[in-house]
């Protein structure tokens, strides 16, 4: 029987050979008969088939690599059980079920993308420290291969200190600084600038070797390379608010304070809250796929509901529209700190709830006509007028509106949390919604305290970096109420039903060869 399946082994192609020549050596001998009761006669075959019953599962971490000498030269190579599925009805030769699979992102991709989002963190309360000690104009030029190293010698110290003397915050604020008060700043903006170049790094060499490896699912690519760009355009944006500072001819305005523009700080702050948002979402998303690929676990449901019951839900709907409502306003009041920092509007009114007595300053002073057309007010040298720029550059109602949108923010949280507690939604929601709702109300307490605290001590350092420090933090916290909604990726939904289709043929084989109890 060996010898009549070898000449007809030589009539195949070398490549259908070489898939018989590898299959031989691993497959039981019955399956190789003519007939038997499990295979389909290898007359009738252009290639081999294996029986079912010697198929083993797989791992979704990668797509399995076809049966062939080449692809497993080695016995340990050929006998794992990511070489074999069970999917298709046990045929030998054709694309095994694992190669037909999207491919699904493992931990380590997750891993990476939280270590990225956590470096995010790092950089913006370090450029919050920055600014709050007018450190950011130190350096004067942008360079970002040379700029790696600070001056090294006195004398190169001595050319910085003189290009900084040049610049219109010297003049006008710190003419009476020294040398070693300039190296303090310079360290810190210097710094800043280190760990940017740090996280580009940390990100786009990684994300070139598992796009190489082809460790991430297609739903990731797209969105990773716009995180990859916005990273790069960050360091550019940056600079261009930099810029602003730097520039004599936004000063010349009696009273004018150096300062960066509050437009570019508010763009840049913006730029990195939305990477760090589409890092850790990402993150999250990929571990939460990967378990559910596994294990089949989603929203820690323990009561035998399925995620498309849940999320079917009317009650589930509007409770996600609600939690969206939440994060954009966490997001859009995070901008309007920016322009509080900006034009240091936090050393107005150091008290609260009431701004002078009252809860509102007067309107003529909230919608004053002269920062509705003096051009001045702006370092975008912008000649533009209108009430509306009051919204922007007038530092009484930038400080008004963070208050009035922190407040909503607050309100809007507390009323989730509340809707969180009644039977009906706590019913309906899964256990990662309800403690992730808790954890975002909690944060925003923390928040408030923070917020209130900064201004009635009037703006301290530590307080202050504190307050961006907590706006990251309670914009986690709303974007993890989403995560806890989310449905499942198609690459984790895929692997999944493959996982499941797998076990039941598992125990199918078992249950036939198992012998009957007599």
């Amino acid at each position: 029987m060996l010898s009549g399946l070898l000449v007809r082994a030589l009539r195949l192609s070398p490549r259908s050979t070489t898939g018989l020549l590898s299959i031989s050596s691993r497959v039981p001998l019955p399956c190789l008969r003519q007939t038997t009761p499990n295979c389909t006669p290898i007359s009738t075959l252009s290639r081999p088939r294996l029986c079912p019953s010697y198929f083993s599962g797989f791992s979704p971490s990668r797509p399995t690599p076809s049966l062939t000498a080449k692809s497993a030269p080695k016995q340990q190579q050929q006998h794992s059980p990511r070489f074999f599925s069970s999917n298709n009805g046990g045929a030998y030769g054709q694309q095994t079920a694992a190669q037909q699979l999207p491919v699904l992102s493992p931990p380590a991709v997750g891993n990476w993308l939280l270590l990225s989002s956590t470096l995010v963190i790092a950089v913006i309360v370090v450029g919050g420290v920055t600014r709050l000690t007018e450190s950011g104009l130190s350096i004067t030029e942008w360079r970002p291969i040379t700029g790696v190293l600070p001056p090294l010698s006195l004398t190169e110290w001595e050319d910085e200190f003189e290009k900084y003397k040049a610049t219109p915050e010297f003049r006008l604020l710190n003419s009476r600084m020294s040398l070693d008060d300039f190296k303090s700043i310079y360290y810190m903006e210097w710094g800043h600038r280190m760990l940017g170049r740090t996280i580009g790094l940390a990100f786009v060499l990684p994300l070139g070797y598992f796009a190489l490896r082809r460790r991430l699912a297609r739903s990731l690519r797209t969105p990773l390379l716009g995180l990859a760009t916005l990273l790069g355009a960050q360091g550019v944006l940056g600079w261009y608010m930099v810029q602003s500072g730097l520039e004599p001819a936004n000063f010349t305005a009696d009273g004018a304070v150096p300062r960066v523009s509050q437009y570019r700080l508010a763009a840049h702050l913006g730029a990195a809250l939305v990477l760090y948002a589409g890092m850790f979402a990402a993150a999250f998303a990929v571990k939460d796929d990967w378990r559910f690929a596994r294990q089949g676990t989603w929203g820690r449901l323990v009561d035998g509901r399925s995620w498309e019951e849940v999320l079917r839900n009317p009650v589930v709907r509007r409770f996600k529209v609600h939690a969206a409502v939440v994060t954009g306003l966490v997001l859009l009041t995070a901008l309007s700190g920016a322009f509080v920092a900006g034009l240091d509007a936090g050393l107005m009114y150091n008290e609260f709830p009431l701004m002078n007595g009252r809860l509102a300053p007067p309107l003529s002073e909230l919608l004053s006509p002269h920062y509705a057309t003096a051009a001045a007010t702006t370092t975008d040298n912008n000649s533009s007028t209108g009430l509306w720029r009051n919204f922007f550059e007038n530092p009484t109602t930038v400080q008004f509106d963070h208050r009035v949108l922190a407040t909503t923010t607050y309100f809007a949280t507390a009323l989730l949390f509340a809707s969180s507690r009644r039977a009906a939604i706590r019913a309906a929601l899964p256990p990662l919604a309800l403690r992730t709702t808790t954890a975002l109300f909690l944060m925003a307490n923390v928040q408030v305290a923070l917020g209130i605290s900064t201004l009635l001590y009037l703006v301290p350092v530590p307080l202050a970096a504190a307050h961006q420090a907590g706006s990251v933090m309670l914009l986690t916290a709303a974007i993890h109420v989403l995560l806890a909604l989310r449905r499942p990726g198609a690459a984790a939904l895929a692997w999944r039903q493959a996982n499941l289709a797998r076990r039941a043929g598992a125990t199918a084989t078992t249950a036939r060869e198992s012998p009957k109890l007599m």
